[in-house]
């Protein structure tokens, strides 16, 4: 009798670890499958959490590491990047020009690329067995969609809610004060020797917006190869008479400020408008402007904020 009910126990005991390995292989392979939508509309499903990440702009790197989360390979760039240990990652090209043979010896769960830029190179990565995610990042709520997509991919999505909680109630308190019509701006984005004016529709326009500027090239008709931008119209502009001139640039921040002014002093027009007659023409940081922000939005924001609040401040002592 002692035999049978022994045996009876260890048949019971078969049965429920069985149970539990079958609730951990469900796990695995099916309630722990991740599915999420980029923003090209691509369903991208994962067997599960992605570990090895790659991202091939800074914004998307900054924003990683403010969910906790940590990179393989992130983008060849000499802006400073919101934390000391992704500028310790392997470099591994850009959005622009993408390096299959880096990316592809650090053998990634996931790519984190830019939609529309990004789609031609999907076949080629998912060749070397990687998924691929398309974002973009051009308006603060882009970015908080970003956010909130990359809090999906790691699982920290209560961490995610935090971050875009803490942009929207920046953005909160940047809409209660600017209640009347902030200095008229004009935000240039350029390299030595190629400029455009930034619409309202680009990331840096948002921001102007959101701080509480008045964007003077708001009309300007947008650039078919670049859409959130527009051509330079000096004649435009000297009618706007923009207060303020921002520059924003990736790199080289004397170079391409030079060269700016050397373009204004080619036009004699450009010495009528106020922002040259003050000497508000000023370049921006290029870790908050000259590429998305990604999480570090609220401090470009607020340091657009601070720079408008002066140029009002100066114009009222007027």
């Amino acid at each position: 009798m002692r035999g049978i009910l022994f045996l009876s126990g260890w048949a019971c005991l078969l049965v429920v670890l069985a149970g539990c390995g079958g609730s951990a292989h469900q796990r695995a392979h099916g309630a722990a499958a991740l599915t999420v939508t980029d923003f090209a509309g691509r369903e991208v499903r994962f067997a599960e959490k992605p570990i090895r990440i790659v991202a091939l702009s800074n914004g998307e790197t900054n924003i990683i590491y403010a969910l906790g989360g940590e990179l393989v390979g992130r983008p060849a760039s000499t802006t400073p990047l919101a934390d000391e240990a992704a500028e310790r990652v392997t470099q591994i090209g850009t959005a622009h020009e993408v390096d299959l043979e880096k990316i592809a010896l650090l053998h990634p769960d996931v790519v984190l690329g830019n939609d529309p830029m990004n789609v031609k190179d999907i076949p080629m990565l998912e060749g070397i067995g990687a998924k691929v995610v398309l974002t973009s990042a051009n308006s603060i709520d882009e970015i908080k969609r970003q956010i909130a997509l990359f809090g999906q991919l790691l699982g920290r999505e209560e961490k995610a809610v935090e971050l875009v909680g803490g942009i929207e109630a920046e953005e909160g308190r940047l809409s209660a004060a600017s209640a009347e019509s902030g200095p008229r701006a004009l935000l240039v984005y350029g390299a030595p020797g190629t400029f455009m004016a930034a619409l309202p529709s680009s990331l840096g326009g948002d921001i102007l917006e959101a701080a509480g500027g008045y964007n003077i090239a708001s009309d300007f008709p947008r650039l078919q190869s670049y859409p959130q931008y527009a051509q330079l119209n000096a004649e435009r502009i000297v009618e706007a008479d923009p207060q303020v001139i921002f520059i924003m640039t990736h790199g080289s921040p004397e170079e391409v400020e030079d060269s700016f002014r050397k373009e204004m002093q080619n036009n004699a027009a450009w010495k009528g408008v106020q922002a040259v007659k003050n000497g508000r023409v000023e370049v921006l940081p290029s870790d908050l402007f000259g590429s998305s922000p990604g999480s570090r939005i609220v401090e470009a924001l607020r340091l657009m904020r601070d720079k408008l609040a002066s140029v009002s401040s100066e114009r009222s002592d007027e």
